[in-house]
């Protein structure tokens, strides 16, 4: 069976003045001779991408879509009609996204996070920013802590929409949002939890102790590129250390006492600085702030309070 809306490999079975039919299973579709390689053997297999043309009828291209059937992509909007947009998705014949298919009326030059489908009437391979309809249900058994890709398509006030492994719907609450994303934007993330409605909660960085460790990695390169100093402290805003740092107030005031605890930085009432030696932790191994992921803190004093007076 040959599948419209998604690459297929198929045998180059005959010639035409069109160009080559390609078979599988008894059916053929014509790959048209701009796109047939040079020297191509009948009887040979060949990785195609079958859609439909404006008649309606399946083609084949050597051309590669920026989405297939069943998968999620961000794509800009290069014209609009009174019926629908069309988006640049990788191929010379443009995706249309019909006017029900779009939750938001698309306009030319937007970018739109859409699933790319089949229209079950027509065949043709046709967009859709109505979402919702295309998510999976995600196993019970998907353990909090995986690492998962996600694919921002919408932000609102209670934090980022994202799509999980191209599969599931999640959200990143704004409290654990420390960096600006934006609709079409890539980034790995964490599972927390799986909600009885079937969405997934998602947090950007690892929970417990790695989360910890990467924070304090992330303050330490900070102040490296900063010059060893950063104007931060107990009475800094949270929006200046999240815009600074990428990460919560709390979370940057842990990793300020982590590097304090093993004297690599000093702490005042106007900001934080580097000290300009790191002595090694016990037996000449690397300070804990510098380990990977996982590795034992050391207990020297807790840091004291950088809080204006």
């Amino acid at each position: 069976m040959i599948e419209i809306g998604k690459t297929n490999r198929l045998t180059a079975a005959r010639r035409a003045p069109p160009g080559v039919y390609l078979a599988r299973d008894g059916r053929e579709v014509l790959l048209p001779n701009r796109f047939v390689p040079e020297g191509l053997v009948l009887g040979s297999e060949l990785d195609v991408f079958v859609y439909t043309d404006s008649s309606d009828r399946p083609v084949a291209t050597t051309q590669t879509p920026l989405a297939e059937v069943g998968q999620f992509a961000c794509l800009s909007v290069i014209d609009v009609t009174a019926h629908g947009a069309f988006l640049d998705w990788g191929l010379d014949k443009d995706l249309f996204a019909p006017l029900p298919e779009q939750e938001t009326r698309l306009a030319k030059g937007d970018r739109a996070v859409v699933a790319v489908c089949l229209d079950e009437h027509t065949q043709r391979v046709i967009a859709s920013t109505r979402l919702g309809q295309f998510f999976d249900v995600p196993p019970q058994d998907l353990a909090a802590g995986a690492v998962v890709d996600l694919l921002v398509y919408r932000c609102t006030e209670l934090g980022v929409q994202v799509i999980v492994d191209d599969r599931y719907s999640g959200l990143v609450y704004a409290s654990e949002t420390y960096e600006k994303l934006a609709p079409g934007d890539r980034v790995k993330g964490f599972v927390r939890r799986l909600r009885d409605d079937g969405k997934l909660d998602i947090g950007l960085k690892p929970a417990g102790a790695a989360g910890r460790d990467e924070d304090t990695r992330a303050l330490l390169s900070a102040l490296e590129a900063s010059g060893g100093y950063l104007p931060l402290h107990d009475g800094s805003a949270p929006r200046e250390i999240s815009e600074r740092l990428g990460m919560s107030k709390k979370a940057f005031k842990r990793a300020a006492g982590n590097l304090y605890r093993q004297r690599l930085v000093s702490l005042t009432a106007d900001g934080i600085t580097l000290t300009r030696e790191r002595p090694a932790a016990a037996g000449g191994s690397e300070p804990a702030a510098l380990r990977k992921p996982g590795a034992g803190p050391g207990s020297p004093p807790a840091p004291p309070s950088t809080r204006r007076r």
